[in-house]
């Protein structure tokens, strides 16, 4: 009898689909799941690292998790994901109470290092392993939205960011890969398929055969049961979002009138000391471009605020931009010294009390822009993906093409319905984050 085994999924949807090939690989050999620390005679914590706080909710986890081996069932502690690949053998001195530390390039070897283990502590191979549409997989997502990466790794040089030494250089995968999975996916009821990497927009561009996101789209429209396709982490590179694939947003139904680009900043010279590709004035065109070709689109991004020597006049630019933006959903951070990158060696870092203020601020603006977005949609009937009942509201809760699950508001729903329904609701309410509606009818 294989040992019942308990995995612990840390981080970003990208982590989560690797979590998911865990799940799959080790249910392909025979191992019972459980969801249930207490019961798991292996427990897998697969980590995130990208910042400190990251880190620190690993460790925090892992601690957590110690005693059931101390006092319960559990034989084998194992982390892996980031953590261990970013921080290496170090850890083993750390954290004693594990007995595995595997990186992001030989998680695909867990089931095999659980019969093996005791050989050695650590397995740190070097590119992250990229799974294909024959490497088994469990969803853990609701059984009608799955996540569906289509590259690994990055090859971007952003001077804030651990990704590329954790994960190496960008790698596409196949399109023929991407389609038989996504039929398979199709196949099991999913309805919502959320397009993810590290770099969408890039999606193809190594592979030097003509594959583009373009050309991976209006393959993945053309499969049948599909009913929403989301683009998450799109670089705000002008170039990459061609005419031709803005009206293909535009146009196509199946396609969410949503995308996600992670700008950062909008003054030229803090863009340049991040890194980044682009300047303040090009993204500036490229949302203009985006809203003339899909004027509906909802636009999400994410802000640093506090990058070392950010002055007074520079923040200021940045709010200026959010409040003109008029964004639908913005996710803002406080800049934390990553070890290792080049832009944790800058000087001039900014007061950590400084940063909070920022933050506050801008955070501020943004819940009166999302506010005074979402009181506009109050009288309107829109279509409704039904997740299932929120227990602290005590209704249904159910979110819009427009809202990308975990990250972005719902809608709370009055009525009746079950999770995966389709639903016509009229919306009634609204709140800073999140909607409120009536049920109307289910949709076919």
């Amino acid at each position: 009898m294989k040992e019942t085994v308990c995995l612990v999924s840390l981080g970003c949807p990208k982590n989560l689909v690797d979590s998911e090939v865990i799940l799959g690989l080790l249910a392909k050999e025979g191992h019972p799941l459980t969801t249930d620390p207490s019961k798991g005679e292996v427990i897998i914590i697969n980590t995130c690292s990208f910042i400190q706080d990251a880190t620190q909710e690993a460790i925090e986890t892992i601690l957590k998790l110690v005693p059931y081996k101390k006092e319960g069932n559990c034989r084998l502690l194992i982390v892996s994901g980031c953590l261990p690949q970013r921080y290496g053998k170090t850890l083993e001195k750390e954290l004693p109470e594990v007995d595995l530390f595997v990186g992001t390039g030989s998680f695909q070897k867990i089931p095999d290092l659980i019969v093996q283990a005791g050989k050695r502590k650590s397995y740190l191979s070097g590119q992250t392993f990229l799974y294909n549409d024959r490497t088994p997989r469990i969803l853990s997502t609701p059984s009608f939205t799955a996540y569906l990466k289509i590259a690994e790794g990055c090859s971007r040089t952003c001077t804030f960011c651990t990704v590329p030494s954790i994960r190496g250089p960008y790698r596409s995968r196949g399109i023929h890969s991407i389609l038989k999975e996504t039929e398979r996916l199709a196949e099991q009821g999913v309805k919502e398929l959320i397009l993810i990497a590290q770099d969408t927009t890039i999606y193809g561009e190594d592979l030097r055969d003509g594959t583009s996101l373009e050309r991976l789209l209006k393959e993945l429209i053309r499969i049948d049961g599909l009913r929403w396709i989301r683009i998450l982490y799109a670089y705000p590179k002008s170039a990459r979002f061609t005419d031709s694939l803005l009206q293909l947003i535009g146009q196509e139904e199946k396609i969410c009138s949503y995308l996600d680009l992670p700008i950062q900043h909008i003054d030229d010279e803090i863009l340049r000391r991040m890194g980044r590709r682009s300047k303040g004035q090009e993204i500036q065109d490229l949302i203009h471009r985006i809203r003339t070709f899909v004027p509906e689109v909802a636009l999400r991004t994410s802000l640093i605020v506090g990058f070392p020597g950010e002055r007074e006049s520079q923040f200021k630019a940045l709010l200026h931009f959010a409040e003109e933006a008029q964004f639908d959903h913005l996710g803002a951070f406080k800049y934390s010294p990553e070890e290792g990158t080049p832009a944790s060696r800058l000087p001039h870092p900014v007061p950590q009390e400084v940063k909070e203020e920022r933050l506050k601020i801008l955070m501020q603006a943004q819940k009166k822009i999302s506010l005074k977005k979402y009181r506009r949609m109050v009288g309107r009937n829109i279509t409704v993906l039904v997740e299932g009942m929120d227990q602290q509201k005590g209704s249904l809760r159910g979110r819009i093409q427009t809202q990308a699950p975990e990250i972005d508001g719902c809608v709370f729903l009055k009525g009746k319905a079950l999770p995966g329904d389709w639903v016509e609701a009229r919306i009634t309410q609204a709140l800073p984050y999140d909607l409120v509606g009536e049920i109307k009818k289910i949709l076919p």
